[in-house]
């Protein structure tokens, strides 16, 4: 069964009337630019095909009624929203909160997903727009998707006390069928850049999570203002390689090197744009490459099983480079592949991963896809 019907179905049975209109919201997969975006850097990500649905209708009260496939029900009143660590339900209640201006009413969501969760393709990201977008609908607004990606980027920073950039909720809210984006986390500039027809994006799951609250994610983020708050300069976006350097001996040895993963970072995430809209797939490869390469050894996010599953996948037949994606720690790695062998690259990858590990792999094959939308009204 789809995740939509999933969604459709599971709210006929908990509110035993059916939805108004069935929103799609998808997940996200970063191509090249990790920890750059909260420091006003550049990132090239696309909207992937796995999404998030919510079956949606509006009540006469405030009243929030959500049911989830697989996870507990949940409801709060909009007359009184309060943080409590009510799980998944928490997002929708950060939307809540972060959006009090557009609310007018309360509702009734079925939500289901076929997004992995806690794989670093921006689930919680999904729910943010998705409830930010039956809000809006719910108050007949006129919708506006940058606007919508500033709130629910309060909702991880402010509610959900992560220290994350724009890029998840922005992607999934402003992305164009079959092209990944770039954007300039510092002006929110937007610039598609047609995915070129003979490669494939495939997400490989190595079957392990981390959890980004209360984890190493913040350390990092704190290192890269200390690094920034040396230079004298607002982030590090502001600085090159040449800069950094003549800082060195104002850095210890750990700061020094996460600096320089962003700065690099950077400018690999501007010529890979640049190569992909040429069509030189084989130098974005290698950009690809070296993305991974500073985050192991540079930013330090990588993990055991993300470095063996990008190590399977470079050495695999029709790749042409591979990364971790995500925040890191776990999670999953993405690799760019030649359309051909895309089959026999899944049979080889997959088998080998599962031989020199213990975790369970998975695997998906995906395009670009469009933004979140109401797709059932």
């Amino acid at each position: 069964m789809t995740a939509e019907r999933t969604a459709t179905d599971l709210f006929r049975k908990r509110f035993a009337r059916d939805p108004e209109f069935v929103v799609r919201t998808p997940g996200r997969v970063n191509l090249i630019g990790e920890h750059t975006d909260y420091n006003d850097g550049f990132v090239l990500p696309m909207a992937i095909e796995q999404s998030t649905w919510v079956a949606a209708a509006s009540r006469d009260d405030h009243d929030v009624h959500l049911a989830s496939a697989g996870h507990p029900d949940a409801s709060f009143s909009l007359s009184q929203v309060s943080r409590a660590d009510d799980g998944w339900s928490e997002y929708v209640k950060g939307v809540a909160w972060a959006a009090r201006a557009w609310i007018e009413t309360g509702w009734d969501g079925a939500f289901a997903t076929d997004i992995p969760i806690g794989a670093g393709l921006s689930s919680s990201a999904a729910i943010e727009i998705a409830t930010m977008l039956v809000f809006n609908t719910l108050r007949g607004g006129t919708w506006e998707p940058v606007k919508a990606a500033i709130a629910a980027r309060r909702v991880e920073n402010e509610w959900m006390g992560v220290g994350s950039g724009i890029m998840d909720q922005l992607i999934i809210a402003t992305a164009q069928e079959h092209h990944a984006t770039l954007i300039d986390c510092r002006t929110l500039d937007l610039i598609p850049t047609r995915m070129p027809d003979d490669l494939v994006v495939v997400i490989l799951d190595t079957g392990t999570r981390r959890e980004l609250v209360g984890s190493a994610y913040d350390d990092r983020r704190a290192s890269c203002d200390r690094a920034a708050a040396v230079a004298g300069v607002p982030a590090l976006r502001d600085l090159s390689a040449s800069d950094l350097e003549s800082l060195s001996q104002h850095l210890d040895d750990r700061t020094f090197r996460r600096a320089r993963h962003v700065i690099t970072e950077n400018a690999r995430t501007l010529e890979a744009a640049h190569a992909l809209a040429d069509g030189d797939i084989a130098r974005f490869g290698d950009l690809v490459d070296a993305s991974h390469d500073s985050l192991r050894d540079d930013f330090g996010v990588s993990s055991d099983a993300l470095d063996v599953m990008v190590h399977v996948a470079r050495g695999a037949q029709g790749c042409l480079g591979a990364r971790m994606t995500g925040a890191g720690f776990g999670g999953c790695a993405v690799a760019f592949v030649r359309k051909p062998d895309a089959g026999a690259f899944l049979r080889e990858v997959l088998s080998t991963y599962r031989s020199s590990v213990k975790h369970e792999p998975s695997a998906y094959i995906t395009g670009a896809a469009s933004a979140a939308a109401i797709v059932t009204s």
